[in-house]
């Protein structure tokens, strides 16, 4: 069982209502390129979060709460 590490960077736009639209989930190389990329889009979006979350890809069984080390603007309460 190899464990690995995913990082992911996630942009919001303002959608209908107070409702958030989430752009496409940005899957990066590791935790420095993925604050590169969350620093940057917060410049332009609505809201940014950046996480890891560690599991084993083969099983498909991953970390049931990922780690938040990037926030910006507004988020979906259920990664705050």
């Amino acid at each position: 069982m190899a464990r690995k590490t995913v990082y992911i960077v996630q942009a919001f736009n303002a959608g209908k209502g107070d409702n958030l639209k989430p752009d496409a989930p940005i899957v990066c190389k590791s935790g420095a390129g993925a604050l590169r990329t969350a620093e940057r889009l917060a410049l332009t979006k609505f809201g940014v979060v950046a996480f890891f979350s560690s599991g084993d890809p083969e099983m498909g069984d991953y970390d049931d709460e990922p780690t938040v080390f990037f926030r910006n603007g507004e988020i979906p309460a259920a990664l705050d």
